[in-house]
């Protein structure tokens, strides 16, 4: 590992202060720790922010919003009885990732600003845009039978892995930044960028901001009842998804009043398509219409090498999670979160 300076300052005006080119704020250090190891990451700088004040609270706002602090530890926030019963889909998809011992120490702000996992960004020795731009991507002729279907470019073809940021991205969540330069607002949906000519800038982030918070809008609420994280994955713990797909439906006399679908592992940023929500409005739920909002959803997408199976398996995982939705919030998390199987294991 790369020698480097650590600071832990008392303030966040503190820790912007401390903040230079090579620098790297730590949280939980789940992410970034593991890419330090590997020389995948070397920053000169580590600030660590986890003691940072006012930042590790869930409040309720005025207006009606949720504001979930930086600092807030996945674990914590997953349990929290009252942010499940408001945010079920979200809290599903809290327990879907990673294992309790991770959980335990991940933050939701460092969940918002995973890297990807793609091999070759991780291995230091492999050509990566994302990792050094112009190197090239190996992942393009080498495996990436998971990697993107939507959104991708010639230069990158990684997915986000983050479960907690598909259903964030559905109920139109917004991250509350600091910098040099003062506080600003991103929507989750503009939060991640597509690979474009510039893989190497996943994030909306100017240098220097800091995460402090993410808050869900009041409307947020509104799917509470009718609310479901799916996820794919080649084994059912401790591991990505191949797929995911975060469903939310406000019903009214048996037709649908509002929808709320986004994609997970198809794309470096969780995948949401207003159309595809509307078109389900006003019609009671139904397979055959799901199918065409699913379609509607996956429209543009393609392999992006030995991926092609992804398509179909999005279609169907979109499908099934507006399935899931339309029959209800379980009044228990399964056993297995995101998964079907399973005996209900705590609320």
């Amino acid at each position: 590992m790369k020698p480097f300076d650590y600071i832990k300052p008392a303030t966040v005006d503190a820790a912007l202060a401390a903040w230079t080119p090579g620098a790297a704020y730590l949280a939980g250090g789940t992410n970034l720790v593991d890419l330090m190891k590997t020389g995948a990451a070397m920053p000169d700088t580590l600030i660590d922010v986890t003691r940072l004040p006012g930042l590790a609270a869930i409040e309720d706002l005025p207006d009606g919003a949720t504001r979930i602090g930086a600092m807030v530890r996945n674990s914590d926030l997953a349990h929290d009885r009252d942010f499940a019963a408001a945010f079920p889909m979200v809290a599903e998809a809290i327990l879907a990732g990673a294992s309790g011992q991770l959980r335990n120490a991940a933050t939701v702000g460092g969940n918002l600003l995973q890297q990807t996992r793609c091999s070759y960004f991780q291995d230091p020795h492999s050509p990566c845009n994302r990792r050094e731009p112009g190197a090239g991507c190996a992942a393009r002729e080498g495996v990436n039978s998971t990697h993107a279907i939507l959104g991708w470019s010639e230069g990158c073809i990684a997915t986000n892995p983050s479960d907690f940021c598909v259903p964030l991205a559905a109920l139109d969540a917004v991250v509350e930044v600091q910098g040099p330069n003062g506080g600003r607002d991103i929507p989750m949906a503009a939060f991640h960028r597509l690979p474009g000519d510039t893989p190497d800038k996943p994030f909306a982030l100017e240098p220097g901001e800091l995460v402090l918070a993410v808050r869900l809008p009041a409307d947020a609420r509104a799917t509470r009842a009718n609310s479901r994280y799916l996820k794919v994955r080649e084994r059912t713990s401790f591991a990505f998804a191949l797929v995911s797909a975060a469903a939310g439906l406000t019903l009214d006399n048996g037709r649908i009043a509002e929808a709320r679908l986004a994609l997970g592992g198809v794309a470096a940023r969780p995948w949401r398509v207003p159309e595809a929500e509307d078109m389900l409005v006003g019609h009671a739920p139904d397979r055959d219409l799901f199918d065409r909002a699913a379609a509607v959803l996956l429209e543009g997408a393609a392999p992006s090498g030995d991926n092609a199976y992804k398509i179909e398996l999005a279609r169907r995982t979109a499908v099934k999670a507006l399935d899931m939705a339309a029959a209800g919030t379980p009044a228990r998390v399964p056993a297995l979160p995101a998964s079907t199987f399973g005996e209900p294991a705590h609320a």
